[in-house]
């Protein structure tokens, strides 16, 4: 298949690779026949719900067609050479050493990487470190 840069060139002629007509298609994404025509003629972009249906359904690489549909996430989803990668803190990595409390706590190494990935996003402040007057009037017992 020949590659290309826009969008809705590249579902039309995957969709035509398939033997799919527009309805076909849009029957099995739940929209109407339109509404992928418009897609396919750039008029529309797809909602990102509805990317990664189009992306299963076409047997589509989820992320080629996220790029294709809003090239400005490309400076989100890509790492240049000169970037370092973060160091995770250290409270992050006695967690993911500690194999007693994976274990007992049941969690896999898909969801480890989930949760390192969101240990770059920065931290979140936890009640403890909330002041006591804020529990005031919340309803919550002063510890």
């Amino acid at each position: 298949m020949k590659r290309t840069r826009n969008l809705g060139e590249f579902l039309k002629a995957r969709r035509e690779g398939l033997g799919l007509t527009q309805r076909s298609l849009a029957q099995k994404l739940g929209v109407e026949a339109s509404h992928v025509a418009f897609i396919e003629s750039g008029r529309r972009k797809p909602s990102l719900k509805l990317i990664a249906r189009l992306a299963d359904t076409l047997g589509l690489d989820r992320q080629e067609v996220l790029l294709l549909a809003h090239p400005e996430v490309s400076v989100l989803l890509s790492r240049t050479e000169s970037e370092p990668r973060p160091k995770p803190p250290l409270s992050w990595q006695r967690f993911t050493k500690n194999s007693a409390l994976l274990a007992r706590c049941h969690v896999t190494k898909p969801e480890l990487q989930v949760l390192e990935h969101l240990t770059l996003l920065g931290t979140a402040i936890s009640a403890k470190g909330i002041p006591r007057h804020s529990h005031a009037h919340s309803g919550y017992p002063r510890t």
